[in-house]
Protein backbone atom coordinates (compact mmCIF):
# COMPACT_ATOMS: atom_id res chain seq x y z
CA UNK A 1 0.00 0.00 0.00
CA UNK A 2 1.29 3.42 -0.99
CA UNK A 3 0.12 6.91 0.01
CA UNK A 4 -0.85 7.65 -3.59
CA UNK A 5 -3.13 4.61 -3.70
CA UNK A 6 -5.16 5.57 -0.62
CA UNK A 7 -8.73 6.70 -1.23
CA UNK A 8 -11.87 7.11 0.91
CA UNK A 9 -14.35 4.23 1.16
CA UNK A 10 -16.99 3.97 -1.57
CA UNK A 11 -20.02 6.15 -0.72
CA UNK A 12 -18.33 8.01 2.15
CA UNK A 13 -17.74 11.18 0.11
CA UNK A 14 -20.73 12.66 -1.68
CA UNK A 15 -19.95 14.91 -4.61
CA UNK A 16 -21.39 18.43 -4.36
CA UNK A 17 -24.00 19.86 -6.71
CA UNK A 18 -22.44 21.54 -9.77
CA UNK A 19 -24.66 24.57 -10.06
CA UNK A 20 -25.02 26.57 -13.26
CA UNK A 21 -23.80 23.78 -15.52
CA UNK A 22 -26.90 23.32 -17.69
CA UNK A 23 -30.30 21.62 -17.42
CA UNK A 24 -28.93 18.09 -17.45
CA UNK A 25 -27.01 18.77 -14.24
CA UNK A 26 -30.31 19.57 -12.46
CA UNK A 27 -29.20 23.01 -11.27
CA UNK A 28 -29.06 24.93 -14.55
CA UNK A 29 -30.23 28.43 -15.50
CA UNK A 30 -31.13 29.94 -12.09
CA UNK A 31 -28.87 27.53 -10.15
CA UNK A 32 -31.48 26.76 -7.52
CA UNK A 33 -32.05 30.43 -6.62
CA UNK A 34 -35.58 30.70 -8.02
CA UNK A 35 -36.75 33.39 -10.43
CA UNK A 36 -36.53 37.00 -9.26
CA UNK A 37 -35.90 38.95 -6.09
CA UNK A 38 -33.04 40.05 -3.89
CA UNK A 39 -31.96 36.52 -2.99
CA UNK A 40 -31.63 35.53 -6.64
CA UNK A 41 -29.15 38.28 -7.51
CA UNK A 42 -25.39 38.30 -7.01
CA UNK A 43 -24.43 40.34 -3.95
CA UNK A 44 -28.12 40.46 -3.06
CA UNK A 45 -28.15 39.68 0.62
CA UNK A 46 -28.81 41.79 3.69
CA UNK A 47 -27.27 42.06 7.11
CA UNK A 48 -28.10 39.70 9.96
CA UNK A 49 -31.34 40.65 11.67
CA UNK A 50 -32.62 42.75 8.75
CA UNK A 51 -36.42 42.54 8.49
CA UNK A 52 -37.11 44.30 5.22
CA UNK A 53 -37.06 47.80 6.69
CA UNK A 54 -39.25 46.89 9.69
CA UNK A 55 -37.56 47.73 13.00
CA UNK A 56 -35.54 44.60 13.82
CA UNK A 57 -36.41 42.54 16.88
CA UNK A 58 -33.11 43.24 18.64
CA UNK A 59 -33.81 46.99 18.35
CA UNK A 60 -37.51 46.77 19.29
CA UNK A 61 -36.89 45.04 22.61
CA UNK A 62 -35.71 47.06 25.62
CA UNK A 63 -32.15 46.60 26.77
CA UNK A 64 -32.12 45.32 30.34
CA UNK A 65 -29.59 44.15 32.85
CA UNK A 66 -25.89 44.33 33.39
CA UNK A 67 -23.56 41.64 34.66
CA UNK A 68 -20.37 42.91 36.14
CA UNK A 69 -17.33 40.81 35.25
CA UNK A 70 -15.70 41.91 38.52
CA UNK A 71 -18.62 40.57 40.57
CA UNK A 72 -17.52 37.02 39.72
CA UNK A 73 -14.10 37.63 41.28
CA UNK A 74 -15.26 39.37 44.47
CA UNK A 75 -17.00 38.08 47.57
CA UNK A 76 -18.54 39.57 50.71
CA UNK A 77 -17.94 38.25 54.20
CA UNK A 78 -20.15 39.04 57.20
CA UNK A 79 -18.78 39.88 60.63
CA UNK A 80 -20.09 36.75 62.35
CA UNK A 81 -18.34 34.58 59.72
CA UNK A 82 -14.98 35.89 60.95
CA UNK A 83 -15.44 33.89 64.16
CA UNK A 84 -15.44 30.56 62.27
CA UNK A 85 -11.68 30.28 61.49
CA UNK A 86 -9.53 29.23 64.43
CA UNK A 87 -6.34 30.69 62.86
CA UNK A 88 -4.72 33.68 64.60
CA UNK A 89 -4.30 35.54 61.27
CA UNK A 90 -7.22 35.52 58.85
CA UNK A 91 -6.33 36.11 55.20
CA UNK A 92 -7.63 35.01 51.79
CA UNK A 93 -6.01 31.54 51.95
CA UNK A 94 -7.63 30.71 55.29
CA UNK A 95 -11.06 31.77 54.03
CA UNK A 96 -10.67 29.70 50.84
CA UNK A 97 -9.50 26.64 52.81
CA UNK A 98 -12.65 26.78 54.98
CA UNK A 99 -14.90 27.39 51.91
CA UNK A 100 -16.12 30.71 53.33
CA UNK A 101 -15.38 32.27 49.91
CA UNK A 102 -15.16 30.57 46.48
CA UNK A 103 -11.72 29.37 45.34
CA UNK A 104 -11.56 31.65 42.25
CA UNK A 105 -12.21 34.87 44.21
CA UNK A 106 -9.46 37.52 44.12
CA UNK A 107 -10.96 40.16 46.42
CA UNK A 108 -12.90 39.78 49.69
CA UNK A 109 -14.70 42.58 51.51
CA UNK A 110 -15.87 42.33 55.13
CA UNK A 111 -19.23 44.03 55.65
CA UNK A 112 -21.03 45.06 58.83
CA UNK A 113 -23.68 42.38 59.08
CA UNK A 114 -24.13 40.37 62.25
CA UNK A 115 -22.02 40.69 65.39
CA UNK A 116 -18.46 39.83 66.35
CA UNK A 117 -17.34 39.08 69.89
CA UNK A 118 -14.01 37.38 69.21
CA UNK A 119 -10.82 39.42 68.67
CA UNK A 120 -9.55 38.64 65.17
CA UNK A 121 -6.50 39.72 63.18
CA UNK A 122 -7.15 40.38 59.47
CA UNK A 123 -4.68 40.72 56.62
CA UNK A 124 -5.22 41.61 52.95
CA UNK A 125 -9.01 41.99 53.12
CA UNK A 126 -11.11 45.04 52.22
CA UNK A 127 -13.26 46.28 55.11
CA UNK A 128 -16.15 48.74 55.36
CA UNK A 129 -15.99 51.58 57.91
CA UNK A 130 -18.72 50.04 60.07
CA UNK A 131 -17.10 46.59 60.04
CA UNK A 132 -13.69 48.13 60.91
CA UNK A 133 -15.21 49.87 63.94
CA UNK A 134 -16.89 46.65 65.15
CA UNK A 135 -13.70 44.59 64.77
CA UNK A 136 -11.61 47.15 66.66
CA UNK A 137 -14.32 47.41 69.37
CA UNK A 138 -14.09 43.62 69.85
CA UNK A 139 -10.30 43.91 70.31
CA UNK A 140 -9.25 42.85 66.82
CA UNK A 141 -6.75 44.42 64.44
CA UNK A 142 -6.46 44.98 60.69
CA UNK A 143 -3.29 44.83 58.56
CA UNK A 144 -3.32 46.18 55.02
Amino acid sequence: MRLNSLSPAKGSKKTGKRRGRGHSAGQGKTSGRGQKGQKSRSGGYHKVGFEGGQMPLQRRLPKVGFRSRMARLTAELRLHELEIPSADLIDMDVLKALNLVPAFVTKVKVIKSGEIKKAVKLKGLAITKGARAEIEKAGGSIED
